[in-house]
């Protein structure tokens, strides 16, 4: 994964707060807090989640187009295992 250093940057921060809504959600759980409010932290975090798998496929894909393998079955390649990580979601 190649991604330029302010969407690396973007990458982490998402990641770390998502780390914290992790450890929010363990500490309600451990507090016993209701079922509905731990399921819509998850909720959220994967939503977040979701996002920040997006921000790194549309960058791999801009990476396609924009530095293109000079052989054509490698790019196709390329171009391939990006979409079946979107499809895949």
């Amino acid at each position: 994964m190649s991604v330029e250093a302010d969407e690396k940057k973007k990458v982490l921060n998402r990641l770390r707060r998502a780390e914290g809504q992790l450890r929010g959600i363990q500490k309600m759980i451990e507090e016993e807090k209701e079922c509905f409010d731990v399921v819509t932290q998850l909720s959220a975090i994967r939503s977040s989640i979701d996002r920040t798998m997006g921000l790194i496929v549309a960058d791999n894909l801009k990476g396609c187009f924009e530095n293109p393998e000079e052989d054509p079955d490698e790019q196709q390649e390329r171009l391939e295992k990006a979409i079946n990580m979107i499809i895949k979601k």
